[in-house]
Order: structure tokens, then sequence, then C-alpha cells
């Protein structure tokens, strides 16, 4: 396909640079870019993974899971209802 494209100064040097090095054509070497540049720039970012460290909570000394009750009456006061 033919198409014109308005390559940036610095761009266009660049390309230019890359083709000389690499003894390919200006052509060449920019359609690789484009490759290399849009799979770059479609592609998703990995996510990392989230992770969380357990702690353990634990009750304080005198309390107990056994009585619910008695732990909502000790967090929210005895007249709360």
């Amino acid at each position: 396909m033919r198409t014109t494209l308005t390559l940036d100064p610095d761009v266009a040097a660049k390309a230019r640079k890359g083709a000389a090095k690499l003894g390919k054509p200006f052509k060449e070497v920019v359609n690789m870019a484009l490759r290399t540049g849009l799979d770059a720039v479609l592609a998703p970012p990995t996510a990392k993974p989230y992770r969380t460290k357990p702690r353990a909570l634990g009750l304080r000394q005198g309390f107990s899971y056994d009585s619910i009750a008695d732990l909502l009456a000790h967090a929210e006061g005895e007249d709360h209802q």
C-alpha cells in the first residue's frame, strides 16, 4: 500500500541511520519499526497480581468467639440496641 506519511525530523534521521547500519532499505526499516511499535502500543499492559498477606488477628485476653453477643455488648456498650 502506498501512502504519504510525514515523519518528525528526529524520527526520519533515526530511521535513515538505522537503515544504513542494518544495510536495509529505508522503507523496510520504517515498516519493521512500525510493526514493533504498534504491537507494543496496542498490547494491553500486563497487570501485576494483587496479593495480600494474611495476619492473625486473634482476640484479646479474656474474650471468646463462643459468645458473639458478649463481644458485641462489649464493643457497642451494654445500653446499645
